[in-house]
């Protein structure tokens, strides 16, 4: 199942092209030595629910600061913490609901 859904995400962004998520979010974090999934679980442990989650998330995005971002004190020393985004509201739902999508559990554990 998971892969399935996995090969159609690729497939329909192969198709339209590179999205708001692969252009702002994929574009630095693949050159982090940290997956991007990782942070989403982290995310998902701290605020459960995909609507906590994805606030949570657009918020930090929007006001960067260490004491609402989800990264270890290591890692805020090795990397820092992020510049606020310059995306408008409607990209980073986008980019959050499509994150979202790609790395959710819910639904797919049985």
């Amino acid at each position: 199942m998971v892969k399935k859904i996995v090969l159609t995400l690729a497939l329909m962004f192969s198709f339209a092209g590179a999205n708001v998520y692969e252009n702002n979010c994929i574009k630095c974090h693949n050159k982090l030595p940290v997956s991007i999934d990782k942070y989403f679980y982290k995310y998902l442990l701290i605020y459960s629910s995909e609507t906590d989650m994805k606030n949570a998330i657009i918020s930090y995005l929007k006001y960067p600061a260490k004491e609402t971002t989800v990264m270890t004190d290591e890692d805020i020393n090795r990397f820092g913490i992020k510049k606020k985004s310059e995306l408008s509201q409607k990209e980073l739902k986008e980019a959050v609901d499509i994150y979202w999508q790609i790395y959710k559990v819910f639904g797919k554990l049985k």
